[in-house]
């Protein structure tokens, strides 16, 4: 343990002198082309950071981007091509007359790619593999990777032997959500959703994760695409009412209120159903609101840097550093333990409101209990 703690203290300060001797130069760099182009302007450069590209941008070098294919069907079908063609306001002209660009700032598609027909924009059916997109097939790889390595070491041992180092520190984190969250609360019914419920928490750790590393593959802001936040809110959505005992759908339908409650007017179905649905908006929101934010402060204080050079040149940057530096590598460590913390939060809630759908009757519980005996 104290070996580890020597090897981080020595990580973080190799990265804090990397930092001081790297980003004034950066700052002064930043505050010529401020210069002679325009001034900085942060929401651009935070946004552009935190939304989806169809490249991937090189680290201190935003004008170069690893290009991704771009998928279309436009007006004379299918067409790929690299994302190359289309950077910095390039025309890509496919041989059978059709053109394609990337709309600009005063489209009504921006930053998306369009197909110019008869000098208009029109946006074509986009399948394009982008930042975000690839970033997806990323986490899944490490995910797979994770856990079938985990598998094949116990389907070797045969459990005779724990695993240690990385590997058992996977199982560790695994066995921490399934005997703490998972098994507790769903008791015999563990083992149905435990596949589920394990297989979220992975994904979005490994997605939180990989979003604090600036350098590729990281660097993509998944969950805090409110897109990708849903669609993991609607999977426990359809777990949580495909798989929910009659009781459950018993108390949302005909609710054991009084009877003017529920008829003529059916005040507490309505409020139930709408129950239903507020579940998964909370989830989504709340995993999306907390990663954006944590990202968003981290670039906030990064661009410090690069205001105050523009406003007082490489000297009032280079004190700055000092300053912003800290803090930043401070919130990316804050942002570590956020990134657990938000994967465990949305596993629990998840296995809660699958809990709450698995509810039974006084008289199926009864069933139970016979059958055990």
């Amino acid at each position: 343990m104290k070996h580890a703690m020597n090897i981080f203290q020595r990580l973080m300060l190799s990265l804090i002198a990397i930092s001081f001797a790297v980003c004034p130069a950066m700052a002064s760099e930043e505050a010529a082309n401020a210069g002679e182009d325009k001034s900085i302007d942060p929401k651009e450069i935070i946004f552009d950071h935190l939304g989806d590209a169809y490249g991937w941008e090189v680290p201190f070098n935003h004008h170069v981007r690893i290009p991704l294919p771009v998928i279309v069907w436009g007006s004379k079908g299918l067409h790929v091509f690299s994302s190359a063609n289309v950077e910095h306001g390039a025309t890509y002209n496919h041989p059978d007359g059709t053109s394609y660009r990337i709309a600009g700032e005063d489209s009504d598609y921006k930053g998306k790619v369009v197909e110019i027909i008869n000098g208009e924009e029109h946006r074509p059916t986009d399948l394009s593999i982008t930042k975000n997109v690839f970033a997806v097939f990323i986490s899944v790889f490490v995910c797979l990777w994770l856990i079938l390595g985990l598998a094949a070491f116990h389907k070797k041992e045969n459990g005779h032997k724990a695993p240690r180092k990385f590997t058992g520190a996977v199982e560790s984190l695994v066995s921490f959500i399934y005997d703490g969250v998972i098994k507790p609360t769903l008791g015999v019914k563990a083992a149905k959703f435990a596949p589920y419920l394990l297989t979220v928490f992975v994904f979005i750790f490994v997605m939180n994760i990989l979003g604090l590393i600036v350098v590729f593959p990281g660097g993509a802001n998944l969950t805090g695409n409110i897109a990708v936040t849903m669609t993991l809110a609607i999977c426990t959505f359809i777990f949580t009412n495909l798989f929910a005992t009659k009781h459950y759908w018993k108390e949302i339908l005909w609710p054991d209120v009084p009877i003017w409650l529920k008829c003529p007017l059916p005040i507490m179905q309505v409020i139930e159903i709408f129950g239903i649905f507020t579940k998964p908006a909370a989830l989504t929101v709340r995993l999306f609101a907390n990663m954006m934010g944590g990202h968003m402060i981290v670039l906030v204080l990064t661009l410090l840097i690069f205001i105050f050079a523009a406003i007082g040149g490489a000297a009032v940057g280079g004190a700055t550093v000092i300053v912003s530096v800290l803090f930043s590598v401070f919130m990316l460590l804050i942002d570590v333990l956020v990134s657990f913390i938000q994967a465990y939060v949305f596993t629990m809630l998840s296995t809660i409101f699958i809990a709450l759908a698995q509810e039974e009757g006084h008289h199926e519980k009864g069933a139970h209990a016979d059958i055990e005996a």
